[in-house]
C-alpha cells in the first residue's frame, strides 16, 4: 500500500490501492458525497479531503483500516456510535475486514456539514 507518488485528486489517491481497497474507498467516498452533494474534493496531507467553507472530513487507506478525520463531537448519539471506532487522538479507525458503516458515515458527514456552515455564519457575524 506505499503511496508511489503524490495524488492530484481523489481519483489518483484511489488508484493506488488494490481493487479491492479502491471499492471501499469509492463507497467511503459516495457516501460523503451522498451527505454533503456542495462539497468539494480536494487533496490535503496527501489524503482526500471534502471541503465547504472548511474541511468537513479527510479519509485515507491505511494497512488494516480506513481512517476518517477528523475526531467527532457535538452530537452524543453519533459519538456513542462512533466509540468502538475511535482510534488514538479521536480519528476513526473503520476496519477493511468488516463492512463499511456508511450510514454512519453519512451521518457525520451531516453533523460537520451543520457545523461547519454555524463556524461560517459565526465568522459572517464578526
Amino acid at each position: 500500500m506505499a503511496k508511489a507518488k503524490k495524488p492530484a485528486d481523489i481519483d489518483g489517491y484511489i488508484s493506488q490501492f488494490l481493487s479491492d481497497v479502491r471499492a471501499v474507498l469509492q463507497n467511503v467516498r459516495e457516501a460523503i458525497r451522498r451527505a454533503a452533494p456542495d462539497a468539494e474534493e480536494t487533496i490535503s496531507y496527501q489524503m482526500p479531503a471534502f471541503r465547504q467553507h472548511g474541511i468537513l472530513v479527510y479519509f485515507a487507506a491505511w494497512k488494516e483500516h480506513v481512517g476518517l478525520y477528523p475526531p467527532i463531537s457535538g452530537d452524543s448519539a453519533i459519538e456513542r456510535a462512533v466509540a468502538r471506532y475511535a482510534g488514538p487522538k479521536g480519528n476513526l479507525q473503520f476496519p477493511l475486514d468488516e463492512p463499511m458503516p456508511l450510514a454512519l458515515i453519512e451521518r457525520i458527514v451531516k453533523l460537520r456539514v451543520k457545523q461547519d456552515a454555524e463556524r461560517a455564519a459565526r465568522r459572517k457575524k464578526k
